[in-house]
């Protein structure tokens, strides 16, 4: 599969002109023969790609004891600050991709944002041991998930990665879905392949 989707990628570039800003390459999966209706099909898991995103997913930390985080840190005064505004709390959902927190801070999460992070699937990860090395496996990761519809799209890079270091993202991310379908490989349909402002390429599989 290697050199196929190595062309596939490079065709993906070809097909896209270039932009004053980086343009992400995302995965499109199309799912056959799969129920979304079915609750044991619905999943939503955090994948660290084996190469990284290009550059660096939005994490932040709710705690008071961990200190030198390379990552945005809020307190329980923030949290209790942030309680009273909807506004900021749906602002900083929205340019955040994800929420780790310490554990003794979760029943004020919980409390006071829960009702606008739960129902978009971002209530935080429990921090456990080293706080630095979750930070940065995921700022390395994306969410893989099936809800309503048979589809699975996620970044596997950006346009100035090493092509190799892509097609090693994609590869992963394909390994990873097919290993969470009940027929595996099977439930694998349509592949594509775009940039962001660029047209879909099919990817072999």
């Amino acid at each position: 599969m290697t050199e196929k989707t190595l062309a596939t990628i490079k065709e993906a570039r070809e097909k896209t002109k270039k932009r004053n800003f980086s343009q992400s390459f995302d995965l499109i999966i199309s799912l056959k023969e799969f129920d979304t209706k079915k609750a044991e099909n619905k999943f939503s898991e955090d994948f660290i790609l084996p190469h990284g995103r290009g550059d660096g997913a939005s994490v932040v930390v709710f705690a008071d004891s961990i200190k030198n985080l390379d990552c945005t840190t809020l307190t329980s005064e923030d949290i209790n600050n942030l309680s009273k505004n909807k506004r900021e709390v749906k602002k900083l959902i929205a340019k955040t991709d994800f929420f780790l927190a310490e554990p003794k801070l979760m029943p004020a999460i919980g409390k006071s944002l829960g009702q606008l992070l739960a129902p978009r699937g971002m209530m935080p990860k429990l921090i456990s041991d080293d706080a630095k090395s979750m930070v940065d496996n995921y700022k390395k990761s994306v969410k893989i998930k099936v809800k309503d519809a048979p589809v699975i799209q996620c970044l596997v890079g950006k346009d100035d990665m090493d092509d190799k270091k892509i097609e090693e993202n994609i590869d992963a991310v394909l390994s990873f879905v097919e290993s969470k379908l009940p027929k595996k490989k099977y439930n694998i349909g349509k592949v594509l392949l775009k940039l962001t402002m660029g047209k879909p390429v099919k990817v072999e599989v």
